[in-house]
């Protein structure tokens, strides 16, 4: 690869970062929403709705490593190597994400299907952006403290996006009406709110494509990447890649602590409202108090990482996150005997201790993973950037769709009824056990994972400077 610039502009940055508003805003409505959508909403099965999500979720991790691999070869014409497929899959989630709100209420089979089919078509174009997207900051920042820096935009301007749909939710549908009875009118709020996103990811995603289209022009790539892969060595250089332990490490620690986030946004709306009983207003309000913490801890984090490292800031990091779980469980156990309205404080309170702690996970494990092929490039000469990414999104899809599909079992094994708008006791202790258990529990492990992390400052600056005597030579 040509040497350029290491250096990026203000513009480069926000026009790259800017991407992940729109794109993000669609999936975190998809993450928090669609569950309660599906199963309260319109009366779905939550097996079903775990089954479709699950195999949707799995085959995005499929596609992920093919369209990676697709991407490091293509050709690099006037929209270089990646931005060709960003600019036709924007449309294309923008019509897939409206029609899979448009679910008609129908049977059991029928809404199946229709979810399973417009889940799939839309994993499908989102790995044509998302793949793509990622691939292109390493292209177009491939100095270390560039990464970090373009990083940070591209994080803030998701935590942006992961806010959107809970303002959205607070203004579209403030007082969500429980019941079987008021399905109709529920589901016509959420479809304005598919349509707003819809809009986002194209209005966004098209800025990030022409805005960084001068910039990738200047990129130009060895031609020992000509030799494409079919989805089969794809899949046994997936096996391969995890002999290195650093690279296995942060896909791991980071799928695994993805399943407590997939814990707490799929049924954390049918905890908050059914065992604590709040309004979808003051459930949006949370959210957005979770996300706003996200942001306002990224200059600690990043700071924390300079002292301690990344491992030990993203540690540190997922420890915080597991405190607020914990407060937040103290609260569940107590909410019958302490008035509501301090309940709702106290969960507020829990909820900015983890959001603080999300914060973290935004940035540090895509960073980390951006220094595991800087020094996998420095070793052997090849960039697999896109191949490498694949195999990133496909752990995390593959741990998602299994707790996806256990969430959706779960549900129906502790008879929550979507027609009834107060639930059992029981139903509602079993609400609790999803939520708590599954996201200490994926925490834990997490902790585990990275703790066996063994990439260091030194290292990836060494590599990144021989890397760069290379290409100078």
């Amino acid at each position: 690869m040509k040497k350029q610039n290491s250096s990026l502009a203000f513009k480069n940055k926000l026009f790259y970062g800017v991407g992940g508003l729109g794109y993000n805003s669609l999936g975190q409505t998809i993450g928090s929403f669609l569950m309660f959508f599906c199963t309260s909403v319109m009366g779905l099965s939550g097996t079903l709705v775990g089954l479709a999500i699950g195999i949707s979720s799995l085959w995005d991790g499929i596609s992920d490593p093919l369209v990676g691999n697709i991407s490091d070869h293509a050709k690099n014409g006037r929209f270089g190597k990646r931005l060709k497929f960003m600019v036709v899959a924007v449309f294309l989630i923008a019509v897939c994400n409206v029609l899979l709100w448009s679910m008609p209420k129908s049977s059991q089979g029928v809404m199946f299907c229709w979810l399973l089919v417009f889940l799939l078509l839309l994993e499908t174009c989102n790995t044509f952006w998302s793949t793509p997207y990622s691939a292109l900051a390493l292209d177009i920042a491939p100095d270390y403290n560039e990464q970090s820096k373009i990083q940070s935009y591209k994080t803030a301007f998701n935590i942006i996006g992961m806010i959107l749909p809970s303002i959205l939710m607070f203004l579209i549908i403030p007082s969500l009406s429980l019941g079987s009875d008021a399905a109709q009118a529920n589901q016509a709020g959420f479809i304005k709110i598919a349509l707003i996103n819809s809009a986002l990811v194209i209005v966004f995603g098209l800025i990030t494509v022409f805005g960084s289209l001068s910039r990738v022009k200047n990129v130009r790539y060895s031609a020992s990447a000509n030799q494409k892969h079919s989805l089969k060595q794809l899949m046994l250089g997936y096996f391969e890649v995890f002999k290195n332990s650093s690279f296995a490490c942060v896909i791991l620690g980071y799928s695994i602590a993805q399943i407590a986030s997939s814990f707490l946004t799929s049924v954390g709306m049918h905890l908050f409202t059914y065992c604590y009983h709040f309004s979808s207003a003051q459930i949006s309000l949370l959210l957005i108090l979770l996300f706003a913490a996200a942001i306002i801890s990224q200059p600690f984090w990043v700071s924390l990482s300079k002292r301690i490292d990344k491992k030990g800031a993203l540690i540190c990091s997922l420890s915080l996150i597991l405190l607020g779980i914990g407060l937040t469980l103290i609260s569940f156990l107590f909410r019958q005997y302490v008035p509501t309205q301090f309940i709702y404080y106290f969960v507020m309170l829990c909820i900015f201790v983890c959001g603080f702690g999300i914060g973290a996970m935004q940035s540090l494990p895509i960073s980390m993973y951006a220094d595991v092929i800087t020094l996998q490039q420095y070793k052997s000469g090849v960039n697999k950037t896109g191949a490498y990414l694949g195999y990133y999104s496909f752990t995390y899809n593959l741990s998602n769709s299994i707790s996806l599909l256990l969430i959706g079992i779960l549900l129906d094994a502790i008879k929550f009824d979507s027609s009834q708008p107060i639930q059992a006791l029981s139903v509602q202790s079993g609400l609790g056990v999803i939520v708590f258990c599954g996201c200490s529990i994926a925490l834990a492990l997490s902790i585990l994972i990275f703790s066996r992390y063994k990439i260091k400052r030194a290292d990836v600056l060494k590599a990144q400077m021989k890397l760069d005597e290379q290409q100078k030579d």
